[in-house]
């Protein structure tokens, strides 16, 4: 027995079924003409169910026949889906052959149970030092990456990705939401030329794809971080570029199935929406999934329901300041903007609590002085706040740090700097250790002690 459709309305469709016959909720049918697929989302009278279309619907036409598969969408796993990029159905677009493996994951899948999640926050290494020093990562944490364009957002993604693979021997998994076809492509080619595609996923539903495809894409992706995670005990890095286009596909789903629209006019399962993705992230006595999601804020209203919604789940806040990258200070991170709730000395000893807050202190003291300086010079202040400045100075520049994945551009080769010897280089600079070096040879280097031994 199968259905026929009744109504288009651009990507949602309704197919009429036999009493007897009705699908469930989040069912794939499928299209017998066209195969493309379909994934039910209301139950309506008359025995009729309203789909989203995930693929194109051209070609689809009223009265065609639609069949039941009985399943929810799957996702195929394992070691052969390493070094591919994928669509939202779990089809590879790169030209590289079918995937020959065996194991499926449904791509909705339930958190893990509390007893089975790992209650101890592990503190994840980075070796950039801006990132390990003020917002650290914790294992099966979220990240949230706040930047325009052309501040170093994508450099920035690739540099953990390519961290994650070749000093933590991890794998890392991509998922592009909502965004421009000309960014995937960017990151694919920069992944293989530092050579870390093979241990890396990409899962793709771009910007010129319908709704049903964005507000999808983010699933298989977990599915297949949480099979890594679960079945091979593999620390996992989770990205999501951009988890504000998944709110508004979701959005745009919510009004064409006609559901009445909640604030600013956001679906009203935005909470629930956001909440079914980050509840999955997370650690478990296995493995790990940390995320990194990179979060446009749409007309640089932080109270938008969108990003609102998804602070409630990040650990950590890492903003990139156009100000910053202006002055070449790479990474561009806002060092007084940003924030964790993971710089706990219960979570990170107190040693590095107290040297995170110290350098902290010196920068906000360095800004807020920084008026005076521009009109009245440095010589009108105190020996005491000269020498904080002078020492904020150094440790702007000491923050800076040469990528792995920037290294044919810049000639400097990449540096991993240990999460001690960034804590060792930054309390010795504000104990006035290097008060009578250059603040120059601070710029760029790994370890305190290239400034003394170039």
């Amino acid at each position: 027995m199968s259905g026929k459709i009744v109504a288009i309305r651009e990507s949602v469709i309704d197919v009429s079924f036999p009493e007897n016959d009705i699908p469930f909720i989040r069912e794939i049918l499928i299209v017998e003409e066209t195969q493309t697929k379909l994934e039910v989302q209301l139950l309506k009278e008359n025995n009729i169910v309203s789909c989203i279309v995930l693929g194109k619907s051209i070609g689809i036409s009223k009265s065609m026949k639609v069949r039941r598969t009985r399943k929810y969408l799957t996702v195929k796993v394992g070691d052969e889906v390493l070094g591919r990029t994928l669509n939202v159905v779990g089809e590879p677009i790169d030209k590289l052959g079918e995937i020959n493996s065996d194991k499926e994951y449904p791509v909705y899948r339930d958190p893990p149970k509390i007893t089975e999640e790992s209650e101890k926050k592990e503190i994840l290494e980075t070796g950039i030092k801006m990132v390990d020093l003020l917002t650290p990562f914790v294992k099966g944490g979220k990240v949230g990456l706040f930047g325009g364009a052309g501040v170093g957002k994508t450099v920035l993604l690739t540099e953990f990705i390519f961290r994650m693979i070749k000093i933590h021997k991890g794998i890392s998994v991509f998922a592009g939401v909502g965004e421009r076809i000309r960014e995937a492509h960017e990151l694919w080619h920069e992944l293989k030329r530092v050579n870390v595609l093979d241990k890396t996923v990409l899962v793709l539903g771009q910007m010129n794809e319908p709704p049903g495809i964005r507000s999808r894409t983010i699933f298989p992706a977990l599915s297949i971080s949480e099979y890594f995670r679960d079945e091979k005990n593999t620390d996992v890095l989770f990205l999501v570029d951009n988890i504000f286009r998944y709110a508004q596909a979701g959005m745009e789903v919510s009004t064409l199935l006609g559901k009445l629209p909640a604030r600013a006019g956001y679906q009203p399962t935005l909470k629930e929406e956001i909440a079914s993705v980050e509840e999955r992230i997370t650690s478990t006595k296995k493995g790990s999934i940390t995320s990194v999601q990179a979060i446009y804020v749409p007309a640089d209203d932080i109270t938008d329901p969108a990003p609102s919604s998804t602070f409630p789940h990040l650990d950590s806040i890492v903003i990139l300041s156009r100000e910053r990258a202006a002055k070449g200070f790479y990474p561009a991170i806002d060092p007084l903007l940003s924030n964790t709730k993971v710089l706990d000395p219960e979570i990170v000893g107190m040693e590095h609590y107290n040297v995170a807050n110290l350098v902290r202190y010196h920068l906000q003291r360095y800004k807020d002085l920084e008026d005076i300086i521009n009109m009245l010079g440095i010589e009108e202040l105190s020996q005491e706040d000269r020498l904080i400045v002078q020492r904020a100075r150094k440790l702007e520049r000491f923050l800076t740090q040469p990528f792995f994945t920037t290294e044919a551009f810049t000639g400097k080769k990449g540096k991993n700097v240990p999460l001690k010897e960034t804590i060792k280089g930054c309390k010795e600079i504000i104990d006035g250790k290097y008060d009578d070096i250059d603040e120059a040879r601070f710029y760029m280097i790994g370890v305190v002690d290239e400034a003394i031994n170039p």
